[in-house]
């Protein structure tokens, strides 16, 4: 479905569900605001911090409208506020409260694009207010533009002309964020030139090492008549909104006002148009950024060292000898907030053109709706302040952010170990994690530090490792390599991945006695120390050794890949043996002396090393097959009894999923409440719970949902893996939360990202650029949307005899290939090309044992 402006819609929220919609618009890495489910713009977090909430003053867009013998209307370009919005201790609390909006709004989204649709029987034109940034797979630069695009469509339903203008208001807020007012002696500055018309916002009041540091500009590149103003009126009791009010309502132009005393000044920019009857016509400004200050997010414990910057010591936005400072790679590139929009400007049509083209395919793919919402939705992370990039290029997250912080510091690779986004969609950021990992994280010994300290000189000081991370990470290293085909990237990052898969048999470590099994103390992504075998650790660990022996046999260092495989086949007979229980597998929790501990692996979560609280025991774990999950995307194949895992993936929806929440108790953060429908973290459907179980058994979070559907997608459970799904994105429907931030320790989660790996599996895709294989499902007239990380394009299928011809076409970027495989049907070898963008093979494949198959 799509509207008068060709963007595509994939869900539509109406206006019961508009309170909660706040979807982040910015590039990678570069910090966003978010469009509001009634149009308004909010969360402007921009410099360097998390700042939920902020709004800087009297930023909106308004539309004057006029027909053709009538009298003018003014609207502030939102629809209306909620009932429960209204009360305050001194009136209502919102922003631009008091202005004239729309009547009806209903919100339109495919992420990144977001639509807004407003009408009004009092207003003559129809509008929607479109936001976006460019999104384009395996593209990071075109997807790291420090900018957002605001469009009004205005639509003419009637037969007469109407004369219209279009005013964008942005304050030079530059200094201030919701807990600090640091604005001083801000100034802005009209600028025109070819095909841009804006306004410059710079400051020189304010420290320019601070992280509030920086430049703004707002523009438009439409064509026609305008006016501006680049100061509003300084008068008191509210009367500068009131002159701006009457002015502009007149006649919907702008007057110039003179700047005197104001530290934060109003910049506007009001286009004029006439929209025919029964057409349409839209206006488009910009909004750019430049904030280049970001600072560590561990600082130096001793003071004396802390390097505070001297105000003007170094030249504004340059590299900083403050051990502090760690920079954005976007400024490096940006400049200023207006070269930002010279140089995006430029591209514009044609980066609209590819994001459109990618999201387009995207849902067309053959794939349940809910899947498609779930995974373009949680894309947006990757454009709050859960993510930057340093000027190096090397790609770092929080776990996900607080209101005004980053929660959980140092890309903690237990939490990210379960995102499945950046390596199919932005390979490069998933091969810059892998190379912070195993490259600077990992000490000489194998020991990698689960949180890396920065600036990344200091990334081992974190000192500490987890179990669950550090294999995880070693499963990533192989699928970012079989994804890319990078020899390169192996051969450089396998002695730190060796290391830290050997760190695992040192004295006192997690398989000490080298028997394939986790037994020793594994601190983990639940924030605790689990003692003794279990099926989240141990799928891990199998999942690793499969890794590294892939790794290794490519390399060949035959004799440990035999070592790895020997260790897999002893490990996961174990665990089938000892910890399944017949319907899911168990934690057999053993005490140790502390003394029995290598260093570095125990943080003290589990208290009593000799008696440990805080474990999951004989619970049905929400994430207990999370290894075999990654270990399948990989095509590693499975790490236990085929029949056991399918059984274990069921029986976690059986214990652990609940249909409305009203009788559960919970003791810790709730995410899900009442009539919601969720997957619990943990239960103990055959008793023998312990009296503390680990912290979190209570809890519901989205990140564990997916990865618990997503094996239930691999293994068998289809039905049971999309009502999870379902439930998740039920939650957040833009009434009770943003469909646009999952949360779990804080905003825009990076765990839920997980969420794209139900395309991955639902489509069958696997593809292997070391060999040239390409997989999918057999699935004729099917036609699916696939990524490589690096390229991306579709996937046709159809009946053509007794076989399937398959067409591959490449939208962007390039795929290697030599073998086209549909699972469980049959396979095709092809002399080794090259498949370029805008190239379509086209192949029939056979039933496997019949006649054989042909390439053309």
């Amino acid at each position: 479905m799509k509207t008068s402006s060709a963007w595509p819609v994939l869900r539509r929220y109406d206006s019961a569900h508009l309170a909660r919609i706040a979807m982040p618009v910015g590039g990678i890495a570069t910090g966003s605001l978010s469009l509001g489910g009634r149009g308004d713009l909010r969360d402007w977090e921009l410099g360097n911090t998390p700042n939920k909430g902020f709004v800087p003053n009297k930023t909106m867009l308004l539309l004057w409208a006029q027909e053709a013998g009538a009298k003018p209307v003014t609207r502030l370009l939102e629809g209306p506020l909620e009932a429960w919005q209204h009360e305050g201790a001194f009136g209502c609390p919102v922003t631009n409260q008091g202005w004239p909006r729309f009547r009806e709004a209903s919100f339109a989204a495919a992420y990144p694009f977001g639509q807004v649709e407003l009408s009004d029987d009092d207003v003559p034109l129809e509008a929607t207010v479109q936001a976006f940034n460019p999104l384009i797979p395996g593209d990071v630069p075109a997807s790291s533009h420090p900018v957002a695009v605001l469009r009004v469509v205005l639509r003419n339903r009637g037969r007469k002309p109407v004369r219209a203008s279009v005013c964008a208001n942005l304050e030079n807020f530059i200094g201030n964020d919701k807990n600090t007012k640091g604005v001083k002696a801000n100034r802005n500055r009209w600028r025109e030139e070819k095909g841009l018309r804006g306004i410059a916002m710079e400051t020189t009041g304010v420290d320019p090492k601070s992280a509030n540091w920086g430049t703004l500009a707002l523009a438009t590149t439409t064509s026609g008549s305008l006016s501006h103003r680049e100061a509003w009126a300084e008068l008191s009791w509210g009367d500068s909104l009131l002159d701006f009010w009457d002015d502009f309502s007149a006649d919907g132009a702008l007057e110039q006002r003179e700047q005197v005393k104001e530290d934060a000044p109003m910049g506007s920019i009001a286009v004029r148009t006439v929209v025919p009857p029964r057409g349409e016509r839209t206006v488009t400004f910009l909004i750019g950024w430049c904030f280049p200050n970001r600072q560590t997010w561990t600082p130096p414990k001793d003071a004396a060292t802390t390097g505070a910057c001297v105000p003007g010591a170094c030249a504004p936005g340059a590299a900083c000898d403050s051990p502090s400072w760690i920079g954005n790679h976007y400024a490096t590139v940006a400049g200023d907030a207006w070269n930002a929009l010279r140089r995006f400007a430029a591209e514009l049509p044609e980066l609209e053109r590819r994001t459109i083209d990618f999201v387009e395919r995207f849902c067309a793919s053959d794939l349940p709706e809910v899947v498609k919402e779930a995974a373009l939705a949680n894309l947006s992370t990757l454009r709050t302040q859960t993510c930057f990039r340093t000027p190096d290029g090397h790609f770092f997250g929080w776990e996900g952010c607080g209101d005004t912080g980053g929660c959980c510091h140092g890309s903690c690779t237990h939490v990210w170990n379960y995102e499945l986004a950046t390596p199919f969609v932005f390979g490069e950021l998933a091969r810059s994690m892998r190379t912070v990992e195993f490259a600077h994280m990992t000490r000489a010994d194998g020991l990698m530090a689960f949180r890396v300290n920065l600036p990344i000189h200091r990334a081992q000081e974190y000192g500490m490792a987890a179990a669950d991370g550090q294999m995880g990470c070693i499963i990533k290293l192989q699928r970012e390599w079989r994804l890319s085909g990078d020899e390169a990237l192996l051969r450089r990052l396998w002695p730190g991945a060796r290391k830290s898969l050997e760190y695992c048999w040192i004295p006192g470590g997690w398989d000490a006695d080298q028997d394939g099994v986790m037994e020793g103390c594994q601190h983990n992504t639940m924030d605790v120390e689990y003692y003794g075998p279990n099926p989240q650790m141990g799928f891990w660990y199998l999942g690793a050794l499969r890794a590294a022996e892939d790794m290794a046999r490519h390399l060949g260092e035959t004799e440990f890949a035999e070592r790895c495989r020997a260790l897999f086949t002893r490990g996961s007979a174990w665990m089938d043996k000892h910890l399944f229980n017949g319907d899911y597998y168990e934690h057999e929790i053993r005490p140790m002396k502390r003394e029995d501990i290598a260093p570095g692996l125990i943080i003290g979560m589990g208290g009593d090393t000799l008696d440990p609280v805080l474990q999951l025991g004989a619970g049905c774990l929400v994430d207990q097959l999370v290894g075999q999950v990654m270990a399948r995307v990989n095509g590693l194949g499975d790490l236990g009894d085929a029949k056991k895992l399918a059984k274990a993936a069921r029986a976690v929806h059986t214990h652990n999923f609940k249909r409305g929440l009203a009788d559960h108790f919970n003791h810790l953060r709730g995410f899900a409440l009442a009539d919601e429908s969720a997957l619990l973290m943990a239960s103990y459907p055959r008793g023998r719970r312990p009296k503390r179980p680990f912290p979190y058994y209570n809890e519901v979070m989205t990140g564990f949902e997916y990865v618990a559907a997503l094996a239930m997608l691999q293994l068998g459970s289809v039905d049971q893996g999309l009502e999870c799904i379902e439930a998740i994105r039920a939650r957040y429907d833009g009434l009770r939360r943003s469909p646009f931030d999952e949360a779990e320790c804080g905003h825009h989660y990076a765990r839920a990202m997980a969420s794209w790996g139900a395309v991955v599996i639902l489509s069958g895709f696997q593809y292997d650029a070391v060999v040239g294989s390409f997989t999918v499902a057999a699935k004729p007239r099917a036609s699916w949307f696939w990524s490589t990380g690096d390229a991306w394009g579709t996937v046709r299928q159809r009946k053509a005899g007794r076989g399937v011809a398959v067409e591959i076409e490449v939208a962007e970027g390039e795929l290697r290939l030599a073998r086209v495989e549909l699972d469980g049907f049959g396979a095709i070898a092809l002399p080794q090309r090259t498949l370029r963008a805008g190239k379509i093979l086209k192949v029939t494949v056979a039933k496997a044992g019949t006649a054989r198959t042909k390439a053309r």
